[in-house]
């Protein structure tokens, strides 16, 4: 009886049996979803409480941080000193070459495009900086422009 059913009349029908095609394409269904899940790609990022980030802030001030600001006007700056872009990978090398801790901070104006920063972490990353921190924007930046508004 694996093609068809008895009918009433006591003949058999010819008509398919669906459940196991549904059966494989609710399984097919699940592998899917399941590979489209673990495709997804994500960045971990960890965000201080905004108390610490004024503290953090301060001891930036009194430590030597490495802070690399992306300006408004397309200029690059590593702890206020201006520094072409084609020179930010042979100063970063100088840098972090002889370094123990390989952490440095990214600050970038509001205006910068996503490519320049992702280009900035790129050379980061390349002179070997492991950890790349980004700083909040200052409260004058934010009240300026909501002034402005």
């Amino acid at each position: 009886m694996a093609g068809g059913r008895i009918d009433i009349t006591g003949g058999y029908t010819n008509e398919p049996n669906v459940i196991p095609m549904i059966d494989i394409l609710l399984v097919l269904l699940i592998i899917f979803m399941m590979q489209v899940a673990q495709q997804r790609k994500a960045m971990d990022v960890q965000l201080p409480p905004e108390q610490q980030v004024e503290r953090d802030q301060a001891e930036a001030a009194q430590t030597n941080q490495i802070v690399m600001e992306l300006g408004a006007d397309g200029s690059y700056s590593i702890n206020a000193d201006t520094i072409p872009k084609e020179g930010l990978d042979a100063k970063l090398h100088e840098i972090y070459d002889r370094r123990p801790a390989k952490l440095m901070f990214l600050k970038a104006a509001r205006n910068r495009e996503y490519r320049d920063v992702i280009e900035a972490m790129d050379i980061a990353r390349g002179a070997g900086v492991q950890v790349i921190g980004f700083t909040p924007p200052e409260e004058k930046e934010e009240q300026g422009e909501q002034g402005d508004s």
